[in-house]
């Protein structure tokens, strides 16, 4: 794994160690040699994982439609921006530079971002670890849906381990370093659950 998504807000939120643990991930990628690809936005939480890596030499590739360019304030700092025309360029432009992809907290943005990459390796179209970082169980109600889901025989549990989960840096990035992906059969039966 060379190069890391990050999806995450575009605001701060109100929790201080959201914008810390943004900062953290920027540092540690870079501490890595790990190349942050990401929306391209300077403000916010993306802003911060942004800068931190490149405050740490880190190498950072930003992606953002011309149409977010002035809202997100396009981070001109970037090693490289991509400036592309819609969402859907975007999101392929991030997916086909990124060799992991990790949600940081966030929103409907990161949410949907999370889930289209998920869904993507569920169907096997790439077999890339795609993670969580749990700052301070901000995503603790989504894991219990995502088990909710198994539970109800909607979701498979093989699927539902493809998503790596930490409150740490660290050992989010070490895990998905050693993630080898399931080769599962998306496709079942009438006999199957």
């Amino acid at each position: 794994m060379k190069s890391v998504a990050i999806y995450c807000g575009s605001s701060g939120g109100n929790q201080p160690l959201y914008a810390q643990q943004a900062q953290a991930m920027g540092q540690e990628l870079a501490r890595r040699g790990l190349t942050l690809v990401y929306g391209g936005g300077r403000v916010g939480l993306m802003g911060a994982v942004a800068d931190a890596a490149l405050g740490a030499g880190g190498r950072v590739v930003g992606v953002i439609p011309k149409f977010l360019a002035d809202k997100e304030l396009a981070h001109t700092g970037c090693t490289e921006l991509h400036v592309v025309d819609t969402m859907h360029q975007r999101k392929l432009l991030m997916a086909d530079l990124a060799e992991g992809f990790v949600a940081m907290p966030g929103g409907f943005g990161t949410l949907e971002e999370l889930f289209e990459v998920l869904t993507w390796g569920q169907l096997g179209l790439h077999g890339k670890p795609v993670g969580l970082l749990n700052v301070a169980g901000f995503y603790d109600p989504l894991l219990a849906l995502l088990d909710h889901m198994v539970g109800q025989a909607l979701l498979r549990d093989e699927n539902r381990q493809q998503l790596l989960q930490s409150a740490s840096v660290p050992a989010l990035l070490d895990a998905m370093a050693a993630y080898r992906p399931a080769r599962l059969e998306k496709w079942l039966d009438e006999n199957k659950v």
